[in-house]
């Protein structure tokens, strides 16, 4: 009977599987300055300065069949509301709660809400520099047959609440989107392609609302050794937006090299194609990069693709870096050399330069602890009278921008159980 009761306990423990559960937290406070952040400062107007905090909550467990993830978050300006006050500008938000049913060892399936990052973060990204961050409400079907290579197949479809009849999607955001995106190594080598089909609404000349879809295509491939790395992306966009075609390309590349185990230099150019001001086409040119974590690309500033130069007359960023790391602290310089990649018209219908202006990039960094990270930043921007034209504001004031950020991130329970 004992031999008995042995066995059986050791068929429960082989059988049983390991189920992991933690509890962690973020705290990011960032103070900025802000004299030329986004658009040109303006004569008689003084600086912005404030402190603002994202503070997150997230539970994590993993076991063989199923992963789930849920962030609890909140985004403030310290002072938005008053000290005795009963309520939260933001309030308390989700910004992940997802759940990834693994159907076996090569398929997975992953349904809610949930960031999504493929590649450089140049068209999905989750832009961890804003404070709220960006996820959807997604469902990705995974098949990863080995380590090599992954395929994913995602969807969303996005409506204002549950109804009895359709209605109109008056939320600021796409209505729909279905992508691919394919992922292998061979060695040194990763290639990577992606179809974007991206659903926007419009209103006809009935004033009713249609869906128009437009097409991102593309790859990127990235090589990587001991002390050089390289990359290049192109991606075209087609379709429409609203009643005009879409005829618009993106092309990007990056060399980076090791001069020693502490110190790197790196440099690159991306186009990004534009619509001239004076155009009579009904044929949208501009690129858009959709979801991608723009504050990474064109600037630490964010005078384009962050929040604005939507449908204008693109960009080309010729950039540079120089960075050093040793032990726990880093430094990185980058300059930018900005020019447009369409026409720009001035108020008189005059041509302009395509000169935009340079920027120049410093950002430092330290790691306390495992948990504590301290970061700064300057950046200067030297704009032209181009610039003027499509920012506004006065290109000869002083326009640059500080910041420093703290972000803390520990995990305040963890343990791993059997079931």
């Amino acid at each position: 009977m004992k031999t008995l009761l042995t066995i059986l306990c050791l068929g429960v423990v082989m059988t049983s599987y390991a189920q992991e559960f933690e509890i962690s937290s973020e705290l990011r406070p960032r103070f900025e300055y802000r004299h030329g952040y986004k658009t040109l400062f303006p004569d008689n107007s003084d600086a912005a300065t404030f402190i603002s905090q994202r503070t997150r909550l997230n539970l994590k467990y993993k076991s063989e069949k199923l992963h789930t993830y849920i962030a609890f978050q909140n985004v403030r300006v310290w002072g938005d509301v008053a000290t005795l006050s009963t309520s939260d500008a933001n309030g308390i938000t989700i910004h992940e709660a997802w759940a990834q049913l693994v159907l076996n060892s090569k398929i997975a399936l992953k349904l809610g809400r949930q960031e999504l990052k493929y590649d450089d973060h140049r068209i999905f990204g989750n832009v961890g520099w804003a404070q709220q961050a960006r996820s959807h409400d997604a469902l990705i079907l995974t098949y990863q047959p080995n380590a090599k290579n992954q395929i994913d197949f995602g969807l969303a479809m996005n409506e204002n609440a549950e109804t009895l009849f359709e209605e109109d999607y008056l939320v600021n955001d796409y209505k729909a989107f279905q992508y691919v995106w394919y992922h292998t190594k061979l060695n040194a080598v990763s290639l990577s392609f992606l179809i974007l089909n991206n659903g926007l609404t419009y209103e006809d000349d009935n004033n009713e609302q249609n869906v128009n879809y437009n097409q991102t295509i593309g790859s990127r491939v990235a090589y990587k050794n001991n002390r050089l790395d390289l990359d290049a992306s192109l991606y075209f966009q087609t379709g429409k937006i609203a009643d005009s075609d879409l005829n618009a390309i993106n092309i990007a590349a990056n060399a980076y090299y090791k001069l020693n185990t502490q110190l790197k230099t790196a440099i690159g150019i991306e186009y990004l194609s534009g619509t001239d001001m004076n155009s009579t086409e009904n044929t949208l040119k501009s690129f858009n990069p959709w979801f991608g974590t723009n504050h990474k690309f064109n600037g630490l500033m964010d005078y384009f693709y962050v929040g604005n130069h939507i449908n204008s007359v693109g960009l080309i960023d010729i950039h540079a870096n120089l960075s050093w790391q040793k032990h726990n602290a880093s430094i990185a310089l980058t300059p930018h050399i900005f020019s447009s990649a369409a026409k720009v018209i001035d108020i008189s219908g005059n041509k302009m330069n395509t000169s935009l202006g340079t920027e120049l990039d410093v950002v430092l960094g330290y790691k306390w602890s495992e948990t504590i990270k301290f970061e700064a930043g300057y950046s200067q921007l030297f704009a032209t009278e181009t610039m003027e034209v499509l920012k506004e504001g006065n290109k000869d004031n002083n326009n640059n921008w500080a910041w420093i950020m703290v972000t803390i991130n520990p995990s305040l329970f963890k343990t791993t159980f059997k079931n």
